[in-house]
C-alpha cells in the first residue's frame, strides 16, 4: 500500500511545479478576468473573484496586500484601491480558490501577472476569501478588453460614461428625460442598435439618471432624426435583469456586426424616455404618481445633508419608526429611492450613518425583489429583536440633474462652504446675480441654500456679511422677504416677495449670508424618563423669586401674594444628542448672558418650551428652560465627556451623550396654578426657534 501512495505524492508535487511554472511564465501569461461579489453596498467594493479555465474562483487573503488591491482595482477600471479586507468580510464564495499567497508590486497590469503559489494551489478556506475597496473614479478612456463568454457568465459591461441626447426640441427642458442613449467607448460617443434592447435595460437608465420609471414614446420622430444621422455603432447588445443600479453592472449581449451605416439594419439607435419624481417634474401632471401613495407616504427619508438621501422611515400603526440594517441591501434601498420619486440607489448605508431615529424599530431582514412599488410590499421581519437605534439603515439615491446649484452661489467666503448668498434672477431681460435682503432670514432659509448648492446641512444664518467681499455687481437686492419651512428644494420655492422687494436696509453689508456642513447634530427627547419622573408640587412664592424673575411663572403670579402657593407640573427632561457633530449654542463666550439670581451663563435664550395644551389644541399653560447650562450630564459607553459649565467653560452636548435637566431645579416645570382638572396634552419642543440647525 505504500509504494501507490509514494507514486501519488510525487505525480501531485510534479503536477503542482507544472501548475506553478505554467502560470507564472512569461511567455505565455494566463488570461483572467476579474469581478466583484458577495454582500457588498456599493458597486466599487466587494470579493475578489477570479474567472479561469472556465470557472470562477476566490482568492485567498493570505499574504494580499493594498499593493495586490491596487492591481485588482486598475484591471477592473478603478483608478486604485482604498482598502483591502481579509477573512470573508464580503460573505463566502464558492468553487475554486484559484489564488493564495499573491504577491503584488503594484505596477502589475494583471493579477494574474503577481507571483503566487499558481492557479488553483492553495491551502485556504472559503472564510479566507479577501475583499476590495475600489475608488469610486474610473480610469478615464479606460476600455473593457471581453473574454470569448457568453453573456450568462456574467461579464459586465465597462465603458467611459453613459448619457441621455435630447433632440433639439427638448434640450432646454430641465430635467432632460427623453433622448437618444450613447455610451462613451475610446473617446467616441457611440450608440446601441436597439433589435436586443428592452424595458428592464431602460430602467437602468432611468434609474441611473434619478427617474423612478421608464415610459413609452412617439417612436417616428427619432426614426427620422436616425435616417438623417451619421451613426457610430457600439459593438455590443446589453442584458440587464432591471436592478442594477448601473449600467456597469449589466451584462454584455451578444456582439454586433459593426457595417458601418448597414449596422442595426433591422432597428434604429436606443432612445430612452424617463418619468420624473414629483419633485423634479416641470408640472404636476407628469410627475410620477403611480410608484408613491400621496395620499398617504408610507415611507419618508430623515437626516440626510443633501437631497435624496436619509435615515428610512416607516409609517406603522400610525407611527413612524425605523428600519434595522440586518441584511439590508441595494435592492431595498432601490425600492425606497422609486417609490420616493427618486432613481435607483447609489448606496444602502448601514450603523445609522444617516443619524439615529426614535420610536419603534417596525422592520428587520427585508428581503425585496427590486420591483416593488413600497417598501412595505417587500417579505420582512417584524420582530426586531436585538435590533437598536444603532442599526437604523439609511440610503442615497440618484437624482436627475436639475442643475439647483447653477442658480445660487456664496461669495466672499474663506471657503467654498461659507459666504454672501446670491441668486441669478431675470433682470431687464438678461439673467443677473443679485443678493438676498437679510430681513427674516435665518437657519431655516440658509437650510434651504446649503441643500440647494449640495453643501449639507446650515451652521449659521448670517443677516450682515460686511467682513465677505462678495461680487460689487450682485449688491443689489434681488430677493425678499423669505420664509422657508426647511423642506425646499431651492430658495426660489420659499415664500418670497414678488417682483416688489421690501427691504429697508438693502444689501450690501446687509446681504443674507450662510455657512453650511456635512454633519448637524439631532437633539432627541427621552419621553420616558418624563413619563416617570412626572408630578405636582405646591410651592410657596417666596420660594420663587428667582423663577418669577426669569418669567418661568403664569401672568397670574404677578398679582399673586408671597405667602400664596403656585402649584408646578414637574418632570425631568434627559436630551439627547443622536447627530453626527457636536451640538454647540450659536452665540459665542462673549455674548452669553450672566444672571445674577441664579448666578449662571445662558448661552441660548430659550432652549425648550414646554406646553400644556386642551386636546383641540388650544395652549393652557406653558413653561421654558433657558440653556443656562449645555453639558454632557451622561454620555454612551466609550465616549468622553467634552463640556462642562464650571468655571465659565465650553458648552455643548458631545455626540452620543445626553444634558439631564434634573425636576428638582428652577424653571424645570410648567405653572398649571390656574388650569382646572382634565386631560390635557403635554408637548416640549427642543430648540423651538431653531437657533442651532439640527440634521432632524
Amino acid at each position: 500500500m505504500l509504494c501507490p501512495i509514494w507514486i501519488y505524492c510525487l505525480l501531485s508535487s510534479l503536477m503542482c511545479m507544472w501548475l506553478l511554472s505554467n502560470a507564472q511564465s512569461d511567455s505565455g501569461k494566463p488570461v483572467i478576468q476579474l469581478r466583484l461579489a458577495g454582500g457588498k453596498r456599493k458597486h466599487y467594493e466587494g470579493r475578489v473573484e477570479v474567472f479561469y479555465n472556465g470557472e470562477w474562483g476566490t482568492v485567498c487573503d493570505d499574504d494580499f496586500s493594498i499593493y495586490a488591491a491596487h492591481v485588482v482595482c486598475r484591471e477592473l477600471g478603478f483608478l486604485d484601491a482604498e482598502s483591502w479586507l481579509p477573512s470573508a468580510k464580503y460573505g463566502r464564495g464558492e468553487g475554486r480558490i484559484w489564488l493564495d499567497n499573491v504577491h503584488c508590486s503594484g505596477s502589475e497590469k494583471s493579477l494574474a501577472h503577481c507571483p503566487s503559489n499558481g492557479f488553483g494551489v492553495s491551502d485556504c478556506k472559503h472564510s479566507e476569501d479577501v475583499g476590495v475597496v475600489c475608488s469610486k473614479k474610473r480610469i478615464p478612456g479606460f476600455k473593457f478588453i471581453r473574454n470569448q463568454l457568453s453573456s450568462d457568465e456574467g461579464v459586465p459591461v465597462q465603458v467611459e460614461d453613459v448619457r441621455i441626447r435630447a433632440t433639439y426640441s427638448h434640450r432646454k427642458r430641465i430635467p432632460i428625460t427623453e433622448g437618444f442613449l450613447e455610451v462613451k467607448d475610446g473617446g467616441k460617443w457611440r450608440q446601441i442598435c436597439n433589435v436586443d434592447w428592452n424595458e428592464m435595460n431602460s430602467r437602468v437608465i432611468c434609474g441611473m439618471y434619478g427617474f423612478p420609471g421608464e415610459k413609452r414614446f412617439n417612436v417616428r420622430p427619432y426614426k427620422f432624426l436616425a435616417k438623417r444621422r451619421k451613426k457610430n455603432f457600439w459593438g455590443f447588445s446589453v442584458n440587464c435583469t432591471g436592478n442594477e443600479a448601473d449600467l456597469a453592472e449589466c451584462k454584455v449581449g451578444r456582439e454586433i456586426e459593426l457595417k458601418g451605416n448597414r449596422t442595426c439594419e433591422q432597428g434604429m439607435p436606443v432612445v430612452v424616455s424617463c418619468v420624473p419624481g414629483r419633485a423634479f417634474a416641470p408640472s404636476v401632471s407628469i410627475g410620477y404618481r403611480k410608484a408613491y401613495r400621496v395620499e398617504q407616504p408610507l415611507v419618508r427619508l430623515r437626516g440626510g445633508a443633501l437631497i435624496g438621501e436619509g435615515r428610512v422611515e416607516v409609517l406603522r400603526n400610525g407611527e413612524w419608526g425605523t428600519v434595522c440594517d440586518d441584511d439590508w441591501n441595494l435592492k431595498a434601498a432601490t425600492v425606497v429611492c422609486r417609490e420616493l420619486g427618486f432613481g435607483s440607489a447609489k448606496e444602502a448605508f448601514t450603523g445609522a450613518r444617516m443619524g439615529q431615529g426614535i420610536g419603534p424599530v417596525v422592520m428587520n431582514e427585508v428581503e425585496c425583489s427590486g420591483f416593488e412599488k413600497s417598501l412595505t410590499e417587500c417579505r420582512f421581519n417584524s420582530e426586531a429583536l436585538g435590533c437598536s437605534h444603532e442599526e437604523d439603515a439609511a440610503v442615497k439615491c440618484n437624482i436627475p440633474a436639475m442643475g439647483f446649484n447653477k442658480r445660487l452661489r456664496l461669495s466672499g467666503g474663506r471657503n467654498p462652504y461659507e459666504g454672501r448668498v446670491e441668486v441669478l434672477t431675470e433682470r431687464n431681460g438678461s439673467l443677473a446675480w443679485g443678493s438676498v435682503c437679510s430681513d427674516s432670514w435665518g437657519t431655516m432659509e440658509a437650510m434651504v441654500v446649503c441643500r440647494q448648492l449640495g453643501l449639507g446641512f446650515a451652521s449659521h444664518a448670517f443677516q450682515e456679511t460686511w467682513y465677505w467681499q462678495g461680487d460689487a455687481s450682485a449688491e443689489a437686492v434681488v430677493m425678499s422677504g423669505v420664509r422657508c419651512s426647511g423642506t425646499e428644494l431651492t430658495l426660489d420655492q420659499c415664500l418670497h416677495h414678488g417682483k416688489h422687494i421690501q427691504c429697508p436696509k438693502g444689501g450690501g453689508r446687509f446681504a443674507a449670508g450662510a455657512s453650511c456642513t456635512l454633519t448637524a447634530p439631532d437633539l432627541v427627547l427621552s419621553s420616558q424618563v418624563v413619563e416617570q419622573t412626572t408630578y405636582l408640587e405646591d410651592r410657596p412664592m417666596y420660594a420663587l423669586q428667582c423663577a418669577h424673575e426669569e418669567h418661568c411663572l403664569s401672568s397670574s403670579a404677578e398679582q399673586a401674594d408671597s405667602t400664596s402657593y403656585r402649584r408646578l407640573l414637574r418632570f425631568s427632561s434627559q436630551i439627547h444628542n443622536n447627530g453626527q457633530s457636536d451640538f454647540r449654542p450659536r452665540a459665542a463666550h462673549h455674548s452669553w448672558v450672566w444672571h445674577e439670581c441664579h448666578r449662571h451663563y445662558h448661552s441660548m435664550e430659550v432652549f425648550t418650551h414646554y406646553d400644556l395644551m386642551n386636546l383641540n389644541g388650544t395652549k393652557v399653560a406653558e413653561g421654558h428652560k433657558a440653556s443656562f447650562c449645555l453639558e454632557d450630564t451622561h454620555c454612551d459607553e466609550g465616549i468622553q465627556k467634552r463640556y462642562e459649565c464650571a468655571n465659565f467653560g465650553a458648552q455643548g452636548i458631545t455626540v452620543g451623550c445626553w444634558d439631564t435637566y434634573r425636576h428638582d431645579i428652577d424653571c424645570q416645570w410648567v405653572d398649571i396654578t390656574d388650569v382646572k382638572p382634565g386631560d390635557y396634552i403635554f408637548q416640549i419642543v427642543i430648540n423651538p426657534n431653531y437657533e442651532v440647525a439640527e440634521s432632524d
